[in-house]
């Protein structure tokens, strides 16, 4: 005799936490400071269309992630109370909604704005979910460095649904999220390495350990410091922008400098390493809110 494990009726707010609301925040608020940074303006209308595609393209992108990892977000603690390991909503429920929601993001940006946008939307899409997910995810620790082209990608897809176009500052602002990525995500992962470990995902603080992971945090801070100042160095943004990014950056460097230098954080519940990863998510808000400010202040 076979059992069945019971999934009850999805209601909305299953739906919505498919889309990983929390993530998509940030996601939503870099697109729309690309979008702002543009030199063209853009008709109010079309820019909120432009932003609600963004959203529900990362929205798509989050639902398929957990549609393909539900059985290791069963075996975290952070995640087994989403609605596919929680058993609020079926599997086939989730894969349909994240491909309607994909497809339909990506054809109403081409309608709305531009195909190059539309194009990048699609990209990002898929980045995220066969690249990362499928592919980088439980193969290998630089997963998140590869993956995070993922979320890199909103500032470009905002620039050019205002211009059709890509330029110098956007490809910069891109390279920021992606190098900002393994610091960001490595802090995290360093108090919760449990939870990968016992899922078998090969973060690197689970397969290289605390050390090897500190000194990653530490070298990758470097590049993200230079492409952080790099839109100020070369004049493609003002004194605005320059000096929130020459301050926040500093603060990152030396929250990120005291991790690098530590042995272990067992002996504080790892307080440095939780205070980078909250002030890594502050200091994205605090750089691109600055980029808009810069374009509309100076203007």
């Amino acid at each position: 005799m076979t059992t069945q494990t019971l999934v009850l009726p999805a209601e909305w707010r299953d739906f919505l936490a498919l889309t990983k609301p929390r993530v998509m925040t940030l996601v939503v608020f870099t697109g729309l400071c690309g979008l702002l940074a543009a030199p063209v303006a853009i008709a109010p209308v079309l820019g909120f269309t432009a932003i609600l595609c963004i959203a529900l393209g990362a929205g798509a992108a989050g639902a398929l992630n957990q549609w393909y990892e539900a059985d290791i977000d069963a075996l975290m603690k952070r995640t087994r109370g989403r609605p596919l390991p929680d058993g609020r909503m079926d599997r086939q429920s989730a894969l349909h909604f994240g491909v309607g929601l994909a497809a339909f993001s990506v054809i109403l940006m081409g309608l709305a704005t531009n195909l190059l946008a539309a194009a990048i939307l699609l990209a990002s899409i898929l980045f995220y979910v066969l690249i990362y997910t499928v592919w980088l995810k439980r193969r290998t620790p630089q997963n998140i460095v590869i993956g995070g082209a993922a979320g890199a990608f909103p500032p470009l897809i905002g620039w050019a649904a205002a211009t059709g176009s890509i330029a110098p500052l956007p490809v910069l602002l891109f390279a920021l999220v992606f190098l900002w990525t393994p610091p960001h995500f490595w802090s995290l992962a360093l108090f919760v390495k449990t939870d990968y470990a016992n899922a078998g995902v090969p973060m690197l603080p689970v397969v290289a350990g605390e050390r090897a992971t500190r000194l990653q945090i530490g070298l990758y801070t470097i590049p993200m410091a230079i492409a952080a100042i790099a839109p100020w160095a070369l004049g493609l943004t003002g004194a605005i922008y320059g000096l929130a990014s020459v301050a926040a950056t500093a603060v990152f460097a030396a929250m990120a400098l005291q991790v690098t230098l530590r042995r272990t954080g067992a002996e504080d519940g790892m307080r440095p390493e939780k205070r980078l990863f909250g002030y890594s998510i502050l200091y994205l808000f605090l750089l691109f809110g600055a980029v808009a400010a810069d374009r509309w202040v100076l203007a």
